[in-house]
């Protein structure tokens, strides 16, 4: 019994040691207010993407929830008013897997909105399926819908500024690629929808990620619009909402113990949206509140400008 006792007492304190350590990651030390400024937050009814909208109401901002469910970001806003004390936080329309809904909420926005100061590109989704316009689900939500909303409203940015983007990517994306002839052949980064693909297709979506990151600043260079893409930590979210049943019953306890919460895993968002002092750091990918480097194929200018390109073909854009 006595041994059992101290193999449980051993766990417990490596536990509190990680969580402490690892889990629990930095926090946004920034005390900038917003009032007079506008930000738009993707996916921002749930998880981190909500609590990084609830951050910037308390500043005194006005927050755009660009959500795709009407009903799931209705209830945010009621949620978030109520926390903040603010009115000035409302939901716009914006499903990611369709480039007619990008350029519909671009619109509306541009019409409706005089400022944008901040624009949080958070929504992201794991999962197999097809968007409406026939690219692999995650490719167009994670990536290409964020880059045509990014192009889109890039000149009220500039008339703003100075004003950020920021892209929320992850570690796996040291785990990605860009494999251009099957993106040209399947509208996908991935050839089939098993569950190794969705994964291996969320790797190569979040470098995509950093890379748009990469040549956006390159391209803002001289103007006072920057950027920064980033890793939040692990979170527990409803982020696998599109995982088979048994995948998420397999996950749950596992995240629940060992991965932070979506408060926590705002701050790293929060840093690059309001820390003082890094627009020279346009460009640069960071975690736990601090710059970090990124896989090699994040560093590709090469890669990075040809992603843009094939970006904009498969957007219409160009």
């Amino acid at each position: 019994m006595s041994v059992l006792l101290s193999i449980l007492a051993v766990g417990i304190a490596l536990y509190l040691i990680l969580y402490y350590n690892v889990i629990r990651g930095s926090r946004c030390t920034s005390s900038v207010t917003l009032k007079g400024k506008t930000a738009i937050v993707t996916g921002s009814n749930t998880g981190i993407g909500k609590a990084t909208a609830l951050d910037l109401a308390k500043r005194g901002a006005r927050v755009i929830l660009a959500c795709r469910s009407k009903q799931k970001a209705e209830a945010a806003v009621y949620d978030i008013r109520r926390e903040s004390g603010s009115n000035e936080v409302v939901f716009m329309q914006l499903d990611l897997g369709s480039l007619k809904s990008v350029r519909s909420f671009a619109e509306t926005f541009l019409k409706t909105e005089l400022r944008l100061d901040l624009l949080i590109n958070n929504a992201g989704m794991l999962g197999p399926g097809y968007t409406e316009d026939g690219f692999g689900m995650v490719f167009g939500v994670n990536h290409l819908g964020h880059f045509l909303l990014t192009c889109l409203l890039l000149d009220r940015l500039k008339e703003c500024g100075p004003s950020r983007v920021v892209n929320v990517s992850a570690l796996l994306h040291r785990l990605g690629s860009v494999d251009f002839a099957l993106l040209s052949t399947h509208k996908d980064l991935v050839p089939g929808q098993s569950t190794w693909h969705n994964f291996r297709a969320y790797c190569h979506s979040k470098l995509c990620n950093v890379l748009f990151t990469r040549e956006l600043a390159n391209r803002l260079e001289g103007t006072s619009v920057t950027t920064y893409s980033l890793h939040p930590g692990v979170i527990h979210t409803e982020f696998g909402r599109n995982l088979k049943l048994w995948q998420r019953l397999f996950l749950e306890p596992i995240t629940k113990l060992f991965f932070m919460d979506a408060e926590r895993g705002a701050q790293t968002t929060l840093h690059c949206a309001l820390q003082e002092g890094i627009e020279p750091l346009s460009g640069r990918y960071f975690s736990s509140c601090a710059l970090q480097e990124v896989g090699a194929k994040g560093r590709d200018d090469a890669l990075a400008r040809k992603l843009w390109e094939v970006s904009e073909r498969l957007s219409d854009l160009s």
